[in-house]
């Protein structure tokens, strides 16, 4: 592979060379940079020298989230083959066009292979707009700030395909991608400066600009012209129903509709073991998480109500539906805007817990406040973390007193 090195660093001398071409150097380094480990190593006895960097960080995301990958491709496809097996209309458009070369009618809705040629019809194309636009975005603001394009990136381009529906539209993929790295990063000085997660402040964009086709009554499933209302929307107009039509253990597992990366529990918990071994995402902040959730939701539960029945939504139920272990595991555990303190990262994940049920249940218009919890929790991550190191240095302060 030296040659290959070789031969982009000498299109990297050539791009240097001219100072308008900027902002194609800095993809073209963000590129190198990913194939290849940085030919600059730091050297001195002053520097800090850790074998564990920004771009093997991310790439221990992004292999964390294969397993959310492979549902976004099997269970999207799954879904749609259901719907055009019960006589539903069939993909239309391009789409149908791809899926004839394919060969992928539903003849066997269970197919593996047909399911997962449905679902990458869905699939890719988000990818590679999210990536395309993202990148356009990323290259820009590198280029004009004379930066390099972070591997930052590579995370929200995975992340963001993953928490949308499989029928959106791909001009909304590219509208909402763009709000959420210039919005929700760019302005705040690019990687490591932003408060928001840029994943998230994409699809919040997408869905107060865009409801309908984002989030409600009835959306999400992968088949173009059909819908079906989500296990967390419908639970929230029809109360316990929809809840019994599907098992909790059908929902764990996934199998049911929903964003086209959030629905197993399971891919994602394989996800949760990757990150926890390597250390890369806190533990704290998901066990937190899932305290803030169960104390809420019991809390609830005992409450009850006589015209909400998500009251009686029990803590194990919230944990399985809408997109709330995804977000706990790869989203509330972002290292940028989450608190730093450990103190800090414990109460700001219990709080994003609390949130979520509280959301869910007072609020039916919003059933699932996953948008609303880790970014306004995004918000009040540097305020926690100052009252947290105001209150350690008050108690040194106190211990070494006399």
């Amino acid at each position: 592979m030296d040659w290959l090195r070789q031969g982009m660093e000498a299109i990297d001398r050539q791009l240097a060379k001219h100072p308008a071409l900027r902002v194609p150097r800095a993809l073209h380094e963000a590129t190198t940079d990913f194939f290849f480990t940085p030919g600059k190593v730091t050297s001195g006895t002053l520097a800090v020298r850790d074998a564990t960097d920004l771009k093997r960080v991310m790439i221990t995301v992004v292999v964390a989230l294969l397993p959310c990958v492979a549902m976004a491709f099997y269970n999207t496809g799954l879904q749609g083959n259901l719907a055009i097996a019960a006589g539903a209309l069939p993909p239309a458009g391009w789409r149908a066009v791809i899926l004839g070369l394919l060969g992928a009618a539903a003849h066997d809705p269970h197919s593996l292979w047909q399911c997962v040629a449905l679902g990458g019809v869905y699939y890719l194309p988000v990818v590679a707009v999210t990536f395309a636009v993202g990148g356009f975005w990323e290259g820009l603001f590198a280029g004009v700030r004379g930066h390099e394009v972070a591997e930052g990136f590579l995370v929200t381009g995975m992340l963001f395909p993953l928490i949308l529906p499989p029928t959106i539209p791909l001009w909304q993929v590219a509208l909402g991608i763009s709000f959420g790295v210039v919005f929700g990063k760019e302005i705040f000085g690019g990687v490591g400066m932003n408060i928001l997660n840029p994943a998230l402040t994409g699809r919040a964009f997408l869905f107060f600009a865009y409801p309908g086709q984002i989030t409600g009554e009835e959306v999400w499933l992968a088949v173009d012209a059909v819908s079906q209302a989500t296990l967390v929307a419908a639970s929230a107009e029809f109360g316990m129903a929809p809840l019994e039509d599907a098992t909790w253990m059908q929902a764990f597992l996934g199998f049911i509709p929903g964003s086209m990366g959030e629905t197993s529990a399971l891919a994602i918990a394989i996800g949760a073991v990757i990150l926890l071994v390597t250390r890369v995402a806190s533990w704290r902040i998901m066990l937190s998480v899932t305290v803030g959730t169960v104390v809420t939701a019991l809390l609830l539960n005992l409450a009850g109500s006589e015209t909400n029945p998500m009251f009686a939504v029990p803590p194990w139920w919230h944990m399985v539906m809408g997109g709330w272990a995804f977000v706990t595991v790869f989203m509330a555990t972002d290292p940028v805007t989450a608190p730093y303190s450990r103190v800090g990262q414990l109460i700001y994940g219990f709080c994003i817990g609390l949130l979520v049920v509280v959301v869910r249940v007072i609020n039916p218009a919003y059933p699932d406040g996953l948008l609303v919890a880790v970014l306004l929790m995004n918000v009040f991550a540097p305020l926690i973390d100052h009252y947290v190191v105001k209150l350690h240095v008050r108690r040194r302060r106190l211990r070494y007193a006399g």
